[in-house]
């Protein structure tokens, strides 16, 4: 039996903007506060209910491609949560290292990482367009591109603003930060939209204390993968590429196996592909760590269950799903997190997600060590009595014994060799990296990752990488 896997644009939108939020170290509402406020400024400057909802949507979609670059923002500021929450607040030190030399290959996979989501969610092509400009200013001295004035879709105004707004607001206060939107009028942003935004401010962040109606558009009810969401999230670390698909899949097919409903197959399947959410809220610095982690790491990473189950208050339909994700790392002797729950307390679909999680981790390479062979893994997660259930983990190893997925018809678009590239790049390593593994030349490898971008109409292995998962190449 095939599980429906899907949600619909809306809630897929709404996940999206949450591992953003995250990601850049904002409340975990934040985006949606702006995007009302984006709606508001949008309608009025006399923009009409398509233009209200390409505002609302590049607004909640604004931070989608910051999973992509989190590990250039942790090199250049030395945490890419909390760093870039520093440029958001405008809060950074004066001796900062931001330059435009140091950021336009940031802004670059954003950019296109982020139209790419759009592109993937089936939304309108000036949503996409806006995303794609996200970062540009209307002076010109905005990133990627430096466009100008009305070479910038005016949408990405109507985001800019109302995202400023809403952080400033909430940071420095009200007046501080009409103060600090005003000078730079007529260089971030036109001076007569700010004047638009000044004039209603306080009346916009007063109504966001309301409820906000449902949306209501045909296009976003339409369904469309939830692995869009995994995929999204784990492009914050090259190795765990692909991670929650695989989650999912196994767990799907152990749950068969240990005769659960197809209602708890379903679940089980969604929250694989959810349980990884939280990740966005920990630093790059703390998951590529040389060494051991230290206790305040730990604190750090064993609150991603918890960032996992806020989706599921943030997002109502997939409650269930995201409440039973964030059991993904309970352990039966109480050993587990972030709830140390025990035996009496986990069900079997927690344990049977619980050891899908831990026979996947095993399997796939890390920085640290290679890769388990399934026999291995099968191994070491049963010799993990008291952590795991030996029935869940019985049943997840006779389902990962069974046949594999069938190819997808859509490898065509690439070459055997081309596929194997993309393969080792896409879990972060360099090409000499991959030459050696492969055994062929860094130049050849140099030479498959440029017809693998021009076939894929991509610029960067995060774009190659987003796009390969979907297409089933990797």
């Amino acid at each position: 039996m095939q599980i429906d896997n899907t949600v619909t644009v809306e809630e897929a939108v709404q996940a999206v903007a949450l591992v953003g939020d995250l990601s850049m170290g904002q409340p975990t509402d934040g985006s949606i506060r702006a995007a009302r406020l984006a709606a508001r400024l949008a309608e009025a400057d006399g923009a009409g209910p398509d233009g209200r909802c390409h505002a609302r949507l590049v607004s909640l979609l604004r931070w989608s491609g910051c999973t992509a670059n989190a590990s250039g923002f942790a090199t250049l500021l030395g945490d890419d949560v909390g760093g870039r929450d520093a440029m958001l607040t405008h809060t950074l030190p004066a001796n900062h290292p931001l330059t435009v030399t140091s950021v336009t290959p940031l802004a670059r996979i954003h950019c296109e990482v982020s139209g790419d989501i759009a592109g993937l969610l089936g939304l309108p092509a000036e949503v996409e367009a806006g995303l794609r400009h996200v970062w540009e200013h209307y002076d010109g001295n905005g990133l990627p591109e430096r466009l100008r004035g009305p070479a910038i879709p005016t949408v990405v105004f109507y985001a800019s603003l109302a995202g400023d707004l809403e952080i400033l607001a909430r940071t420095h206060g009200l007046d501080e930060a009409l103060r600090m939107i005003a000078a730079m009028a007529d260089r971030k942003y036109p001076a007569p939209l700010v004047r638009t935004l000044t004039d209603h401010a306080q009346a916009w962040l007063d109504a966001l204390d309301t409820p906000a109606p449902a949306a209501d558009d045909p296009l976003l009810a339409r369904r469309v993968p939830l692995a869009i969401v995994a995929d999204m999230v784990e492009l914050k670390l090259p190795w765990l590429t692909g991670y929650s698909r695989k989650v999912a899949e196994l767990a799907e097919a152990a749950a068969a196996h240990a005769g659960l409903p197809a209602a708890q197959q379903r679940s089980l399947a969604r929250a694989a592909l959810i349980h990884g959410i939280g990740r966005a809220a920990v630093s790059n610095t703390v998951w590529e760590r040389d060494g051991k982690l230290s206790a305040a790491d730990w604190e750090k990473v064993r609150l991603v269950p918890y960032w996992t189950a806020r989706a599921g208050v943030q997002i109502p339909s997939l409650r269930l799903d995201a409440a039973l994700a964030s059991h993904a790392y309970e352990r039966l002797d109480g050993s587990g997190y972030f709830r140390n729950l025990d035996a009496d307390a986990l069900g079997l679909p927690h344990r049977l997600l619980a050891a899908a999680c831990a026979y996947v981790a095993l399997c796939m390479p890390r920085p640290w060590r290679p890769g388990h062979r399934a026999d291995d893994a099968a191994r070491v997660l049963a010799e993990q009595g008291d952590a795991f259930d030996g029935h869940a983990v019985r049943c997840v190893i006779t389902a990962a014994g069974g046949p594999a997925p069938a190819s997808a018809p859509r490898k065509s678009l690439l070459s055997e060799r081309e596929i194997e590239v993309l393969r080792r790049i896409s879990l972060g390593e360099s090409n000499k990296e991959a030459a050696r593994v492969m055994q062929i030349s860094p130049s050849t490898v140099r030479t498959h990752v440029e017809s693998i971008f021009r076939k894929l109409a991509c610029s960067s292995r995060a774009a190659a990488t987003l796009k390969a998962l979907t297409l089933g190449l990797i």
